[in-house]
């Protein structure tokens, strides 16, 4: 192993060791006196770092700071519960575009073996049809920038006498079909990325195609593609920011009002950016949580079952007494 180590990759010595160390040091006190010199410098000058833009956002004891973070409560709240209902129909929605396209192609290649030649050319033209109207729809809404699905959204489905009251279900509507649509294609191409073997022997045993996809491709998808979907997942959480373009009283929007009223824009916007870093820090620590455990369960799966003690037979005190029940008629 050693000696493979040392054909890949030449081991620093001392002196190599010494000089990555002065070199980093350097590097980073080079960035932070550029950082002095271009970001703070300016930002000081220009009274950014003083109590009267930081208090209503740091200080308890200043006047507006609690309604400061009232405001920004409800607008997190608003994000929230967006990017919760939103998360959770993406995946439904994703989860079923995947199916119906996997079970779409295998339709448009079933030969309807047995059934009259009419027939059998209607239902391969229409699982052909079928097939291409999915994948249509989903190169469409999957091109599409997601503000635009959300604009479209908003000021479609009115127009057409559907009226959802409360317009976070615009926003959500929106952030569905776009990021579903994506899901679906994480999940279909995990799926079809899977051994065709797998297919073969739910054939063979006696499973229908819808089976084969919902008891064993699909399960396996989502432990394969799962840290595409988190990643996808964060994604929903930071679009609920666009429902700003649909009047939707969420976090940036709010922020903005508080802009406008106290003229702090860097501060509010430090914080409010501090506060989606921890969300999305929290998901990826959630995701890789989740991974480890199915990891481990797999594992724990995979191990084979320890056999049962072979049973000592009582002494009768005669011959033939503890034999092995493997041995022969006469005893050998």
């Amino acid at each position: 192993m050693s000696q493979q180590q040392t054909v890949l990759y030449d081991a620093p010595g001392p002196r190599a060791r010494r000089m990555t160390l002065i070199v980093s040091l350097l590097a980073l006190v080079g960035i932070a006196g550029l950082g002095y010199l271009f970001v703070y410098r300016p930002l000081d000058d220009n009274g950014q770092f003083t109590m009267e833009k930081w208090g209503p956002l740091v200080d308890p004891n200043n006047e507006v700071f609690p309604l400061v973070w009232a405001r920004l409560r409800d607008g997190f709240i608003a994000t929230l519960t967006a990017a919760g209902l939103a998360i959770v129909s993406s995946l439904v929605f994703g989860t079923a575009l995947a199916v119906l396209r996997i079970q779409l192609k295998t339709l448009k290649q079933r030969r309807y073996v047995g059934f009259p030649t009419p027939a059998a050319v209607t239902l391969r033209g229409l699982g052909w049809v079928l097939n291409l109207i999915t994948r249509f729809c989903v190169e469409i809404f999957r091109g599409l920038p997601v503000v635009i699905t959300i604009f479209f959204v908003a000021s479609a489905l009115p127009d057409l006498g559907v009226d959802l009251g409360d317009i976070l279900w615009y926003l959500v509507i929106g952030l569905t079909i776009y990021n579903g649509v994506v899901i679906g294609e994480i999940l279909r191409s995990g799926m079809e990325g899977l051994p065709g073997g797998q297919r073969e022997a739910a054939s063979a045993v006696g499973l229908t195609s819808f089976q084969t996809t919902r008891m064993i491709l699909l399960p396996q998808a989502f432990r394969i593609m799962l840290p595409a979907l988190i990643g996808q997942l964060v994604v929903v959480l930071k679009d609920t920011s666009l429902g700003f373009i649909i009047s939707y009283e969420e976090v940036l929007r709010v922020s903005r009002f508080i802009i406008d009223n106290l003229e702090n824009p860097i501060q509010v916007y430090a914080v409010v950016g501090a506060i989606y870093i921890l969300v999305n820090y929290l998901l990826s620590k959630l995701a890789e949580y989740a991974q480890r455990r199915m990891a481990r369960g797999r594992k724990t799966r995979g191990l084979p079952t320890q056999a049962a003690p072979p049973s000592v037979m009582p002494q009768t005190g005669q011959p033939g007494a503890g034999v092995s029940v493997g041995a022969g008629a006469d005893g050998t």
